[in-house]
């Protein structure tokens, strides 16, 4: 084959990687997206669950009701008091593959990690990783360095209780300058709470403890001014319900397996909107439309099943078709229990009924209102050629069907697909340029959106600027739609800016809470200086980080003020956009009453924001002076 290079194929061309190396080489198959934990579904939460997890199951099969959990700037120490690890298997429990005793369905019968995994994880991706078994008065410890053993202890007595302590530090080679947010590590610990009622949690003092499982979720999840009819709970062996509906548009579902919050849904999430939908029609007694049922439904659903198959290692989406071997199919499962209780507790509370029937009737008015501006907006979005004027796509879509060997790795490719929202051409051509296409895409709007607080979904189709946002997010037809994991609002950082951002978070706050609510929203943070001489370049994000760079490079270096996105280059772009991207999330507070705070921000409570404005103002102002006396 003259003009090819023959590669030779021999035994030495086959490598076989220990298990501390695979997991480091292929970080992604095992904790999913790393991120730098402005994602709820980041891998240093993935880290801290896999631990927090092995001490749930203790919590599950009756031993210790309470988990303790520091964290003190980077170290993460995690302290159970079940039953410890068996004091000699604790150095293979946490560093061989396939060790564990979750094998054992008898000792684990609904855990949620059945691979053996989980710890081996973490203990491979931290700097540091050190486990204590107490158990019966002995104790045994063994510390390790990136999944390799440095010191074994020798079993010694002890005054502890009996339990099981973990500390770790996420090597920061793979996690780049990450840190946790308040929120999503609230929204952790509740969840485990709420799934496992009479657990107590405590997070560096803080106590989270539930009484009344899922439906304490909705009353967290909600706010009392915006349902629409008190929370139904229902409960049953092996499956919990809370349902109500709000004022806003989508639909918002929790769904959890076996105490694994499951964000993407699968089989039960599928089995609980279908039986719903029918439990509605048959009560009623009327062929309504599924999304007029549905919309503005909040709702969480648990279930307990054996042996639960994931479809990725991070069990974000459940695959299992029957809830044990042999036994009823999921559908069937939720689907009786659904038309059982439902049904009973719609005939024993009418009043609530009447809300439900009020509600679904109002959504039928909305959406054939809105049938005929629909059309007219599908119309005009494909005129404006949407995907080669308004959206330069990436290559992988959120939606793509996935089978075989390929779905870990286009799982990866999904958690990481990003939709970057730019201000004008000069700015959405510098993002073009520097992305990665694989996963990120860029929207470009035209001059600033409209103001839509306070209006109707009609806007939606009508604006053709959110019109063609709508489309590009595929989000039209409900949130399960969405193409892009991340949406990301990328304006420049002066007043313009931010208020094109603002005005985008007013759109998603009013139209499609439920994306903000999932995490999916935020906001790109570029360096506003260049600080640098001949021999090195710091871009930094404040006035802090700039002073700190010209102390550090001396000799009056050369300082660049950035006033826009265009100002940057694509090469320089391209490294804020891809391993060091920064990104703040867009967080709603639990139980905020969205439409209040949007009433006072974007509605036309003119005195009362100025007064807002000038108090913060004069705090500023008194900061900055005395800040000038200190220096």
């Amino acid at each position: 084959m003259a003009g090819k290079q023959v590669l030779d194929y021999t035994e030495d061309s086959i490598k076989s990687l220990d298990w501390r190396e695979h997991i480091r080489l292929r970080p992604g198959m095992y904790i999913g997206k790393l991120g730098d934990g402005s994602s709820p579904d980041d891998g240093i939460y993935v880290l801290l669950k896999e631990v927090i997890d092995n001490c749930i199951d203790e919590y599950t099969m009756g031993f210790g009701k309470t988990v303790e959990v520091t964290i003190e700037n980077k170290t993460i120490t995690v302290r159970d008091y079940g039953r410890g690890i068996p004091l000699g298997k604790v150095v293979d429990v946490v560093s061989k593959i396939n060790t564990g005793a979750k094998y054992d369905s008898k000792v684990f019968q609904k855990s949620v990690g059945l691979n053996g995994v989980g710890t081996k994880a973490v203990n491979a991706l931290s700097n540091y990783f050190k486990v204590t078994s107490f158990r019966e008065g002995r104790e045994k410890t063994a510390e390790f360095q990136k999944g390799v053993l440095i010191k074994e202890f020798k079993e010694a007595g002890t005054t502890g209780d009996n339990g099981t302590m973990v500390t770790f530090i996420p090597d920061d080679s793979v996690f780049k300058n990450f840190k946790f947010v308040q929120e999503y590590l609230d929204n952790q610990f509740w969840n485990y709470c709420y799934l496992n009622a009479g657990l107590i949690m405590i997070l560096n003092g803080k106590k989270y403890v539930s009484k009344n499982g899922l439906l304490d979720l909705l009353q967290r999840k909600t706010n009392e001014d915006e349902i629409r009819y008190p929370i139904i709970h229902l409960k049953g062996d092996d499956i919990e319900l809370a349902i109500t509906h709000e004022n806003s548009y989508g639909e918002e579902y929790y769904s959890f397996v076996n105490g694994q919050f499951t964000t993407q849904g699968g089989t039960h999430l599928s089995a609980f909107r279908e039986a719903y939908v029918k439990t509605i029609r048959d009560f009623f007694k009327k062929d309504y439309d599924a999304s007029d049922i549905r919309g503005s439904i909040c709702a969480a659903i648990s279930v307990r099943i054996q042996e639960p198959v994931f479809e990725s290692q991070t069990k974000t989406k459940l695959g299992s078709l029957h809830i044990h071997e042999g036994g009823p199919s999921i559908k069937s499962f939720i689907g009786d229990f659904i038309t059982h209780y439902l049904d009973n507790f719609l005939h024993k509370n009418p009043d609530i009924a009447d809300a439900i029937k009020k509600r679904i009737e109002q959504n039928e008015r909305e959406r054939k209102e809105l049938a005929g501006i629909k059309k007219l907006a599908n119309e005009r979005a494909k005129k404006a050629n949407l995907h080669n004027k308004k959206l330069r796509d990436c290559k992988y879509h959120y939606n793509d069907e996935v089978t075989g060997k390929d779905k870990d790795a286009v799982f990866e490719k999904q958690k990481a697909s990003t939709l970057f929202i730019t201000e004008g051409d000069s700015a959405s051509g510098s993002i073009t340029k520097a992305r990665n296409v694989e996963t990120q895409a860029v929207f470009s709007l035209r001059g600033k959106p409209l103001n839509s607080f306070g209006l109707t979904k009609k806007i939606v189709y009508e604006n053709e600027e959110f019109n063609l946002l709508q489309h590009a997010l595929n989000i039209e037809d409900g949130y399960e739609g969405l193409r892009y994991n991340h949406i990301v609002i990328a304006t420049d950082a002066d007043v313009d800016g931010l208020h094109i951002r603002l005005l985008l978070m007013t759109f998603f706050l009013q139209f499609f809470p439920d994306l903000v609510k999932n995490g999916h929203v935020f906001i790109l943070e570029t360096p506003l200086f260049r600080v640098r001489n001949k021999q090195e370049t710091i871009y930094c994000y404040d006035e802090k980080e700039k002073l700190d760079a010209v102390a550090r490079l001396g000799n009056r270096p050369e300082i660049t003020r950035f006033k826009g996105l265009g100002e940057i280059s694509p090469e320089e772009f391209a490294g804020f956009i891809s391993d060091n991207i920064r990104l703040q999330p867009v967080i709603a507070e639990t139980g905020e009453h969205i439409q209040a705070m949007l009433e006072y921000y974007m509605g036309k409570n003119t005195p009362q924001r100025q007064d807002f404005i000038i108090d913060n103002l004069r705090v500023e102002l008194d900061q900055a002076v005395t800040n000038t006396l200190t220096e």
